[in-house]
């Protein structure tokens, strides 16, 4: 679940994770340029991006609530051990798909408590790294997951290996290509989805693919509430426009039933937030 910031006395944008992947999705479909290549294999890295998040489904059905804010709460601070059957989820959705969106979220979910791989410095609100921070009684529970994770994607790897259709989409270059843009578009729509615009302020993005081999630094600024220039920019059209569904949430009352709290969201009014990208 993604809770934005407000200003005081404001609502809280709320969105679900699916509908913060279905944003990032829009920006892996628009990436690409003279300068950037777009992803390949189109399709399935798509799906990847749209989906990466899709073990949080049930979750965000009936979010816990924040007990500092009475808020959802948001997906860096969620129990551990709800967090760790997401985590899994998410491969698990993305491999009954295809091999490859499998391993390409395998990785993702790694690379969540390894700072990205080292690929990203953007930092979650709440958060004091770039790697979700595990408290010391849950290690061995994240360190098993972790381990099932390198072991999927061993297996995965060695399927995709034995087909020619796909073995050159896991040659090391290329698959971190695949999985640097995941990153790119994942933490932009965190920029996005957890701040209100009077808290955003710049933003560089490293490591950002302009193909296997190179990597471009890219440094967003805000122009004003709406639009955001992005230098270099990595897009194909001039300004592209963003969409991102959710509803405007009030912090809950704090006798309010936690039980009740997805029901209560999803009979909110449906909303949207936009934002705009041009280039620098």
């Amino acid at each position: 679940m993604m809770t934005q910031t407000a200003p005081e006395g404001e609502p809280h944008f709320v969105n679900t994770m699916a509908e913060h992947t279905e944003m990032c999705g829009q920006m892996a479909r628009a990436f690409g340029n003279d300068r950037f290549e777009r992803p390949a294999p189109f399709d399935e890295v798509v799906y990847i991006v749209e989906n990466h998040d899709r073990g949080w489904d049930a979750y965000d059905a009936n979010p816990g609530l924040d007990p500092a804010t009475r808020l959802p709460v948001i997906m860096a601070r969620t129990p551990t051990p709800d967090a760790v059957k997401t985590n899994r989820g998410s491969p698990d959705f993305n491999e009954a798909h295809h091999p490859y969106c499998g391993l390409l979220s395998s990785m993702h979910s790694c690379g969540l408590y390894n700072g990205r791989y080292g690929f990203s410095q953007f930092v979650v609100r709440t958060q004091a790294t770039t790697s979700i921070s595990v408290a010391h009684a849950y290690r061995p529970l994240i360190d098993a997951m972790l381990a099932d994770e390198e072991r999927r994607q061993a297996r995965l790897k060695s399927a995709l290996a034995a087909d020619p259709a796909t073995r050159d989409w896991i040659a090391d270059r290329h698959l971190f290509q695949n999985y640097k843009q995941l990153q790119f578009f994942d933490t932009m729509s965190l920029y996005f989805h957890l701040r209100h615009a009077g808290e955003r302020g710049d933003q560089v993005y490293v490591h950002v693919p302009m193909n296997a081999g190179e990597d471009a630094t890219v440094l967003l600024k805000k122009v004003d509430e709406r639009t955001y220039s992005l230098d270099p920019y990595p897009f194909a059209a001039d300004r592209l426009t963003l969409a991102c569904r959710g509803r405007y949430a009030r912090p809950f009352p704090a006798e309010f039933d936690a039980a009740r709290v997805g029901a209560a969201l999803r009979a909110l009014p449906a909303d949207r937030q936009t934002y705009a990208l041009v280039p620098a």
